[in-house]
């Protein structure tokens, strides 16, 4: 049996303290990881049913037979791993600022580690994901200026809470525009949201991506003994033949 409470890990970072905790939840007996920046939630293992989504309602749009996705944001790896799931996956990118997120997955010390690790679909790349899609060759350092079929972006708790000022640029028009030109032709952006759907967010979105929705998930919150919900964005490049 586990130890009710362990830091696994704690380091300082240019965005604030990071730290991976573990911990036995009393009422089901299994162990909770979770993720803090500062004094900020920025993941549980408890609460996963938005991060999967966001990998399955983006990925359920491409009708694409093999798949080159990126993934903004490892956390605890759960929208990689949902990738990894896809039969159609051809190579996944998984992009991070944090080199202690990357070092815990190949280190093991998080339950979807060793196998985002060994996938040989898979590479983690420690990088600036915001900064990767507005300058230079793009978001995969040994093929430069490669387009994707998707694009997932799980990194701010939304496209107005975001964890680091230089973030928010990409959630206007010219940052989407950026980032639209990282895809291909009918690919697929979608974005993960701790918030209600953003009418605002919404109507800049339409301005780059004219075919795009905000989905509402729902899952159970045992903490609180309710229904708690995340929204996932998803927008499609037009295909080459209606550009």
């Amino acid at each position: 049996m586990s130890a009710r409470f362990e830091e696994i890990d704690w380091r300082p970072t240019p965005m604030g303290d990071i730290s991976l905790r573990r911990r036995r939840d009393p009422a089901t007996g299994e162990d909770v990881y979770e993720v803090k920046l500062g004094e900020d939630f920025l993941m549980s293992s408890l609460f996963t049913a938005g991060e999967i989504a966001l990998t399955r309602l983006g990925l359920a749009e491409l009708p694409h037979a093999e798949l080159d996705v990126v993934v903004g944001g490892l956390g605890l790896g759960y929208t990689a791993a949902a990738a990894l799931d896809d039969s159609r996956l051809r190579t996944l990118i998984v992009v991070d600022a944090l080199d202690a997120v990357i070092d815990w997955h190949r280190r093991g010390l998080v339950p979807l580690g060793d196998r985002l690790a060994s996938d040989s679909r898979c590479r983690l790349v420690q990088g600036d994901f915001f900064a990767m899609v507005g300058e230079g060759p793009g978001l995969d350092p040994e093929e430069p200026y490669r387009r994707f079929h998707g694009i997932l972006l799980d990194v701010d708790h939304s496209p107005r809470h975001v964890l680091h000022p230089s973030h928010a640029a990409l959630y206007g028009p010219a940052g989407l525009r950026a980032l639209a030109d990282r895809l291909r032709p009918g690919g697929v952006f979608a974005l993960w949201s701790n918030d209600p759907p953003d009418e605002a967010f919404g109507t800049v979105l339409e301005e780059v991506f004219p075919d795009s929705a905000a989905h509402v998930v729902m899952f159970d919150n045992p903490l609180q003994e309710a229904t708690a919900t995340n929204t996932v964005y998803v927008a499609r490049k037009p295909p080459a033949d209606q550009t």
